[in-house]
């Protein structure tokens, strides 16, 4: 089983930052001989008094380094997707460009030279922005576990159409869709993609990006419910049978008893055991029985029936328990 693990924007920065700027690359350029990665602009200006890459030192060419550098748009577009408000701010920054210097000439350039490309286009998605989704039941058949009915079919068949933040987890619609739909705690509910099941910290926007979301439709999404597998603890009849009808011991109602001498007290002066005293059993597997003037008692202390027919001797005459 793989195990997916998140890491910050911060662990990925010496694989987006130019050496050079110390900025996240504008126009990723790299060099061909050694596939070293720098901003378009700082790589050419560098190559106008040197002819090495400034991370290894490889000649670049012997005459014309800028032959052997390529633009990197595949980079470039992981450095927009990646860190939040570049692509936005790096398209205004060149319309202002233009517009306070009229007279550079910036026909020759493309519409994302110009910062004329808007984030649509580009497939880039802000966190705060509102992304349009579809909902719908992956397959009919799940509606129904135990006896238990999860809404009607002609609910669950319908699609429904919501619009959430990008930032919005698979964790927060389920819960919405356990609120909206009446679904017991009892059932899981799973996000799908197509027929994959969604991660619960994937957002909409790891979503667009994954599966390549190309922004002609609502973000098309499925879930279906199903038993939840919760780990019960099991306990034994016998767990149950001792722990509900404890048999009570000459020890239980004895030693705990208030007015119980403490253990290692000195006894009586007296050679017959008190009801509070128990006598110890050479048996140490059964409880211990507890007797007066020879005579068993009940593990409380009370003298049995059997034993009022018994006879005692009181003052030396005989009578009747």
């Amino acid at each position: 089983m793989h195990r997916t693990t998140r890491i910050k924007i911060t662990e990925l920065n010496p694989h987006l930052m130019c050496v050079l700027c110390g900025g996240y690359f504008i126009d990723a350029t790299t060099i061909v001989e050694c596939l070293h990665s720098f901003c378009k602009m700082c790589i050419v200006r560098y190559l106008e008094t040197s002819k090495y890459c400034p991370i290894c030192d490889v000649q670049v060419h012997k005459t014309k380094p800028l032959l052997n550098i390529r633009s990197d748009k595949t980079l470039q577009d992981i450095v927009y997707k990646l860190v939040p408000g570049l692509f936005k701010n790096e398209m205004k920054r060149r319309r202002d460009f233009y517009a306070e210097h009229p007279s550079v000439d910036a026909a020759n350039g493309s519409n994302e030279d110009r910062g004329e490309v808007a984030d649509e286009d580009k497939r880039i998605i802000a966190d705060d922005e509102i992304i349009s989704l579809s909902i719908e039941f992956f397959d009919h058949k799940y509606c129904q576990f135990n006896c238990v009915t999860i809404g009607e079919d002609e609910e669950t068949n319908v699609k429904r159409y919501l619009q959430c933040p990008a930032a919005m987890t698979v964790m927060h619609l389920r819960k919405f869709l356990r609120s909206k739909m009446d679904i017991p705690c009892s059932f899981q509910i799973d996000v799908m993609y197509e027929d994959e099941p969604l991660k619960d910290y994937y957002t909409l926007m790891d979503i667009a990006y994954i599966y390549t979301w190309r922004r002609n439709g609502p973000l098309p999404l499925k879930y279906k419910v199903r038993p939840g597998c919760k780990k019960m603890k099991m306990s034994s009849p016998r767990d149950d049978v001792t722990n509900s009808r404890k048999p009570e011991t000459e020890s239980d109602s004895g030693s705990e008893k208030p007015n119980s001498p403490p253990a290692g007290a000195p006894s009586n002066s007296s050679s017959l055991p008190s009801p509070s005293t128990p006598a110890q059993s050479p048996h140490p597997n059964f409880p211990h029985i507890s007797t007066i003037n020879g005579a068993p008692t009940k593990p409380n202390g009370q003298t049995p029936l059997s034993s009022k027919v018994c006879k005692a001797s009181v003052n030396g005459s005989p009578s009747l328990g």
